[in-house]
């Protein structure tokens, strides 16, 4: 009996727009989201799910809306770059320009009567200008007088007093180790915080919020600490995670004694 040849992935390959709409799904974001955070028109996100590039006009932008893509996803965008230029090489094929040209068309210039009243419109403007910031004609004749400046109060403020770390509680901070985007809501659904942190950014979650979470699609790009001391990473390197408790309490009963992030032998 013949093998059947459609149950073979090496005869269709996953394509890149397909790695990209399956890895959002799994994370949980609408197509929306992508393009609010790579600001690439959403038109655009969706003929890449499509691997339809005819839209796009050069294979530069493809791949740069690509690398965005991706590095909101938390995947290796270089691979998926080096992917694409495979699969689009015959479609941007180098493609001339002609421009139709009527030698009798003759030149469209303004009228001279248009320019002048252009150039008068624009003295009396410039005139206005003069008179408005030169004069004080058009204010009533009254120059506005100077508000007084404060004086700052000589009486120091008294130092805060150094407080112990609480055996339960504390400061969260999540301190992003490269670049990585992450959400932050509490029990109730609000949205705390969402971006795509830079390298060296930080975000102290709110002592006061109500079960805080997590959603981050690579936990070893952040370093979590309750009031500077590290505690376990959020997740497995590379792999997403969704829903994780973040408050200081949640994070302290995971273990405070744990490897930083990025060491092999975090859980």
């Amino acid at each position: 009996m013949d093998e059947e040849t459609g149950n073979s992935p090496s005869l269709f390959p996953e394509k890149v727009g397909e790695k990209l709409r399956d890895a959002r799904l799994a994370q949980g974001l609408e197509l929306a989201d992508i393009a609010a955070r790579t600001r690439v028109p959403l038109r655009h996100l969706e003929a890449i799910e499509a691997s339809d590039y005819s839209g796009l006009p050069s294979p530069t932008y493809a791949i740069g809306f690509v690398k965005a893509y991706a590095r909101t996803l938390g995947l290796d965008e270089v691979a998926l770059a080096r992917e694409l230029r495979g699969e689009t090489a015959d479609m941007f094929a180098q493609r001339e320009v002609y421009e139709s040209y009527d030698p009798e068309d003759p030149i469209r210039e303004p009228s001279s009567g248009l320019v002048w009243a252009g150039a008068a419109i624009a003295v009396l403007l410039l005139a206005a200008v003069g008179l408005w910031y030169g004069t004080d004609l058009f204010r009533g004749g009254h120059a506005a007088a100077p508000e007084p400046t404060p004086v700052a109060s000589a009486t120091p403020e008294p130092a805060p007093s150094a407080t112990p770390t609480p055996s339960s509680g504390g400061q969260v901070t999540l301190t992003a180790t490269q670049p990585v985007w992450l959400r932050i809501y509490d029990a109730d659904g609000k949205r705390l915080f969402e971006k795509e942190m830079a390298a060296g950014e930080r975000y102290d979650v709110p002592r006061d919020a109500r079960g805080p979470m997590i959603n981050l699609g690579r936990p070893e790009a952040i370093q979590v600490t309750i009031n500077g001391s590290n505690v376990a990473p959020l997740g497995k390197a590379g792999v997403a995670v969704k829903d994780i408790p973040v408050s200081a309490e949640a994070l302290m009963a995971r273990g405070a004694d744990a490897a930083p992030v990025g060491n092999s032998t975090a859980p």
